[in-house]
């Protein structure tokens, strides 16, 4: 079905199908677009996947969430005024599709047209300083009032000063779990008032679901890569902001950090940031001078989608074709290509045995298209 338009949008049919797909277990982002590039539809992946899992040595029966459990999640989503975004719709976050392996589904409460101003991330410590809580909220409000998105990923202390300096302008709050489960509690009121005034909240994780902390780097590569750029304002040398730089830095995202005194521990990772060649912020300026050549025509290209081999060119792999793949692999990142050109396999065939072990829970993906063995998985 098209929308007025001309943008493509999802049938109901095809969101649930889609639903059902992304929710089932070690179906991630990348094994996804696999599976759709493979099949040609959500609802015919999820006929073979089983079959597909078994090949990769899945130890159990892959569980596939049934049409009734999916409508419930989908009316839910409706009762908290939310909805599910698939990643060719007109209202899915532009930057977001550039990214490595986007989320094929993301769930949105509040104003999409917020994702139409180019966005700025701004993430620090949790325990920041009052200095810092100033820094924060005093450039996330510089940079709405000059027509910029800012993100942020709800936590306390300088993400709470990036939402509230831009509640007015408009401002993304990404969250762990669920949009149902905000975290902090105490920060439910303000996720309330970025949702309706102007803003939205995101997420990729079910509704229901409790975030853990496996579920805040998965978040923050969400801020990352909703973003031009990310700015660090108050960070330990071991903190989630760091994770938040590096992922945005492996993506191609601009890197600022505000520098801080070398006393306070607060500001070592920023400090570190800025030796490493992070952009020195002091004002908003600093940052809307760096990525006001970005902005534009950028932020409406198209998808980044790895153009997908053509599986009818080749046989099936057999499982000779399987146990030199496996054999090839191990716990050290490797580059598909390097793969290929290792087996000396059709493309088409190493990337049908890959999704085979990543449906089994036998795969991880890792930045850049590299992917590694999971030892001691089933």
């Amino acid at each position: 079905m098209n929308r007025p338009d001309g943008a493509p949008r999802l049938s109901d049919r095809q969101r649930l199908s889609w639903l059902r797909l992304i929710r089932t277990p070690n179906v991630g982002p990348a094994s996804f677009r696999d599976l759709i590039n493979r099949f040609g539809s959500a609802e015919a992946a999820l006929e073979i996947l089983p079959e597909l899992a078994m090949a990769g040595g899945a130890g159990r029966a892959v569980r596939i969430p049934s049409i009734a459990e999916a409508e419930a999640e989908l009316e839910t989503a409706a009762k908290h005024g939310a909805r599910f975004i698939g990643i060719g719709e007109p209202d899915y976050p532009p930057l977001l599709k550039r990214m490595d392996h986007p989320p094929p589904l993301l769930a949105v409460k509040g104003t999409p047209a917020v994702f139409s101003l180019p966005p700025v991330a701004i993430v620090g410590a949790r325990n920041a300083s009052l200095a810092g809580i100033k820094m924060a909220r005093m450039l996330a409000a510089e940079l709405g009032r000059h027509g910029y998105g800012v993100v942020s990923g709800l936590a306390r202390g300088i993400d709470t000063a990036a939402h509230e300096g831009s509640l007015a302008t408009g401002t993304v709050a990404v969250l762990a779990g669920g949009l149902d489960q905000p975290y902090p509690p105490e920060n439910i009121d303000l996720l309330g008032e970025i949702t309706t005034r102007g803003g939205a909240a995101v997420s990729e994780m079910p509704f229901g679901w409790e975030p853990r902390a496996q579920d805040f780097p998965r978040r923050n590569r969400i801020i990352a890569g909703l973003s031009f750029g990310l700015v660090v304002v108050e960070a330990a040398k071991r903190s989630g902001s760091l994770i938040s730089a590096r992922l945005a830095g492996e993506m191609g995202r601009l890197v600022f950090a505000v520098p801080g005194s070398p006393l306070d521990p607060r500001a070592a990772g920023a400090n570190g940031l800025l030796k490493e060649g992070a952009i020195l912020v002091t004002e908003a300026a600093d940052i809307m001078e760096a990525i006001a050549p970005l902005t534009g025509s950028a932020i409406q290209l198209p998808p980044k989608l790895d153009e997908p081999p053509d599986f009818g060119a080749t046989p099936p792999p057999q499982d000779t074709d399987r146990e030199r793949v496996i054999e090839a692999l191990g716990p050290t990142p490797v580059g598909i290509d390097e793969l290929i050109r290792h087996t000396g396999l059709h493309p088409a065939q190493v990337f049908m045995i890959l999704l085979e072990l990543d449906l089994a829970g036998r795969l991880e993906r890792h930045s850049g298209g590299a992917v590694s063995l999971l030892l001691g998985a089933p």
